[in-house]
């Protein structure tokens, strides 16, 4: 009898896909997804520890996964194992037992691969399960040789971890230190993914231009190396990836984006702040003129390059005059996409114990909304200049609208357009009609939608 699986998944990138790969394992052991948890055999939450307030929304959950466990067993349909995962699950496990006692496991994101023995152990009543170590190689060798998910677009996993201790951060402290896959693994889980249906690929890593795999001869091969190889997969039309580091933006990583057709003309380059005093209070080892430099050897390379980034206001002593440098690295940059957020301590980090150099709140508030400001007339106008040219659209699904198809652009864009359904899956040329904050609209070009890039 299949039994139904609950996976919510919080978080970033990396999160998804790992929760993809928690379906793939459970797959053997009978274990369907489905979208809702009521009626649920076993629900998991996949947390993540970035955001404010991050353990608070998992307890929040976790009571609600309680009430629904009650009323499955009231009804006598069977039990709910519940299990926590992710950075929150590493950071707080044993909070988490304590304070929620019927959780039945509590894992890290480095034991995902386990799920099979602490489902087994949890059947058997053998009391609360907590896996928080770090074998983050082990995870990897364990993956289903065939996977499940063969969405258009999809994660692969190739880095893991950080060594850049950021004073903001705590990646180091949840997702440990830096591990790359080897070369071959990340090739042949493509060619599974391709295989399956993906058309775009998007490399994940915490810190992922940092990535240095071994190839089959034993050497490291760096993110340049790994993208030349994949570019070479036959069925791949489109590759990204996902989040990089300023530091570790090198000469052929570069020349990638000029060199390499499938690498799509987007990038997320997270900077976090414009001032050098703040940035070395952040410990990200670089200037803004530093990466001012990078930007602009990028658009010499790709002047079509679209750019993302990410930014902190209110860190612990920043001044208005340090925040107006972050206004003029904006200024200067021009971001298609960007994400904004106020400081808040996390447990454990350097930057927690900086508590006589908080910002106070309605300070950071304000300088927030005057950021966002700037980000979003500048990712306005950056989709309004789209509007009468043509670009190539992943369709990727169909739209709220009866009749209309959602894909994505070659910059990371949202594209609506009316199309039936069987274009699904197919690159088309679309003419934008219409560009918005968060999105373009257009219509196919008459007898041109194509299946390549």
């Amino acid at each position: 009898m299949t039994k139904k699986l609950y996976i919510s998944t919080y978080g970033c990138q990396m999160n998804v896909y790992d929760s993809a790969r928690m379906a793939d394992i459970m797959a053997p052991l009978g274990y369907s997804l489905t979208e809702k948890p009521e009626g649920a055999d076993m629900a998991i939450l996949n947390t993540c520890h970035i955001r404010e307030k991050a353990s608070e929304k998992t307890f929040s959950e976790l009571g609600r996964l309680r009430n629904m466990r009650s009323k499955k067993l009231d009804r006598d349909d069977g039990d709910m194992v519940i299990a926590v995962a992710g950075c929150v699950a590493q950071a707080e496990g044993a909070e988490i037992m304590k304070r929620a006692p019927y959780v039945n496991m509590v894992f890290g994101p480095q034991s995902y691969h386990l799920l099979p023995q602490m489902v087994a152990q949890a059947s058997r009543g053998a009391g609360h399960i907590l896996e928080t170590d770090f074998p983050v190689d082990a995870k990897f060798d364990h993956l289903p040789s065939e996977a499940i998910d063969t969405n258009l677009s999809a994660f692969l996993t190739v880095q893991e971890g950080c060594d850049k201790f950021c004073a903001f951060c705590v990646v180091p402290y949840t997702r440990g230190a830096e591990f790359s896959r080897p070369v071959a693994h990340i090739v042949a889980e493509a060619k599974r993914m391709i295989a399956g249906g993906t058309q775009e690929i998007t490399l994940l890593g915490q810190n992922v231009n940092a990535y240095h795999g071994t190839l089959e001869s034993g050497a490291s091969a760096t993110l340049a190396e790994l993208i030349y190889r994949l570019a070479e997969l036959d069925g791949l039309k489109r590759l990204r990836y996902t989040t990089s580091h300023p530091l570790e933006m090198s000469e052929d990583l570069l020349r990638a984006h000029r060199d390499v057709d499938v690498l799509m003309p987007y990038l997320h380059l997270p900077v976090q702040a414009g001032s050098d005093r703040i940035l070395d209070a952040m410990n990200r080892r670089h200037t803004a003129q530093e990466y001012r430099a990078i930007i602009d050897k990028l658009r010499d390379y790709r002047p079509d390059l679209a750019l993302s980034g990410d930014f902190i206001v209110g860190f612990p002593g920043e001044s208005d005059k340090d925040f107006e440098d972050t206004l003029q690295l904006v200024r200067d940059v021009d971001y298609a996409q960007a994400y904004s957020f106020k400081y808040s301590p996390r447990p454990g980090t350097p930057a927690a114990g900086l508590d006589g150099q908080m910002i106070p709140e309605d300070v950071k508030s304000e300088r927030l909304a005057e950021l966002q400001r700037l980000l979003n007339a500048q990712q306005l106008a950056y989709n309004q200049s789209f509007v009468g040219r043509e670009i190539k659209v992943l369709l990727e699904r169909e739209g709220k609208r009866d009749g209309q198809l959602v894909g994505r652009s070659p910059y990371m864009q949202s594209v609506f357009v009316p199309s039936p359904s069987h274009r699904i899956g197919r690159i088309a040329t679309v003419i934008v009609q219409e560009g918005n904050a968060n999105s373009l609209r257009g219509e196919l070009k008459p007898g041109n939608v194509a299946d390549a890039a």
